[in-house]
């Protein structure tokens, strides 16, 4: 199947958008694992996994170690990771075999704030992200066919009506959300029956993490991304909306 290069916004003929919607509802209570089984065995290694090693990314990992075990991992190193993020890379090695591949922007840290002035993310932090880690997702996706993403409906109002299995218009791919439908409190019960690692900021009050001149605990009672981009109205970094 070509579904055309990364962010070219072609447009899926109907055959392809009919097969995604078929399958999205028959995998729409399905196992995560079942959910993955078949990407890997649709798309086989023109289809990749960005992940941000979040405790959902964490379990789609878990679950790739078992039905895809050679499937191409990235994570986008914007240069403002936290180091127990990129820590986690070296612990997902020990425990699954998956070398992660880190993908950064062309130019530094040092570099890129030089060039602007100044830290971008303090003032214009849609500009950041997308330079930062959307341009770098472009260029990785390019000759893929689909990918997967860990998100939850629950987790915000952009992410209440991801399908399954769907097409990513902003990167012209097929996207695979097997966690869709799962809440928080089963992703947590996965971790911890399955002993799978993850961030120790999430112990520290972080449910969500990102970068960290753009991230910080959050309060009780807050929203689990009250802590991404505070005091912007921002709450995504521009991966999983169609804009």
């Amino acid at each position: 199947m070509d579904t055309g290069l990364a962010g070219s916004n072609k447009e899926p003929d109907a055959g392809l958008l009919e097969e995604l919607a078929d399958v999205s509802r028959q995998l729409e209570t399905a196992p995560a694992e079942q959910i993955l089984e078949w990407a890997w065995n649709r798309f086989s290694d023109r289809f990749t996994f960005a992940t941000a090693f979040g405790p959902e990314g964490m379990v789609v990992l878990h679950y790739l170690a078992k039905v895809a075990p050679s499937v191409r991992v990235v994570n986008i190193d914007t240069g403002y990771q936290f180091p127990e993020t990129l820590q986690l890379r070296d612990r997902v090695l020990d425990r699954y075999g998956i070398e992660v591949e880190l993908l950064r922007p062309a130019l530094s840290v040092e570099e890129y704030e030089a060039a602007n002035g100044g830290p971008v993310y303090s003032k214009d932090p849609n500009r950041c992200c997308g330079e930062r880690k959307l341009a770098v997702l472009y260029r990785a996706a390019s000759g893929m066919l689909a990918w997967a993403s860990a998100i939850r409906r629950q987790q915000s109002p952009d992410r209440a009506v991801v399908p399954i299995v769907g097409w990513d218009r902003k990167f012209g791919l097929v996207k695979v959300s097997p966690l869709a439908t799962w809440t928080k409190q089963q992703v947590w019960k996965v971790i911890t029956d399955e002993q799978i690692p993850y961030n120790p900021l999430h112990d520290r009050g972080y449910p969500s993490i990102g970068c960290w001149p753009c991230t910080r605990s959050v309060l009780p009672g807050e929203d689990e991304r009250a802590g991404r981009w505070s005091g912007f109205e921002k709450k995504e970094c521009g991966l999983h909306t169609q804009g």
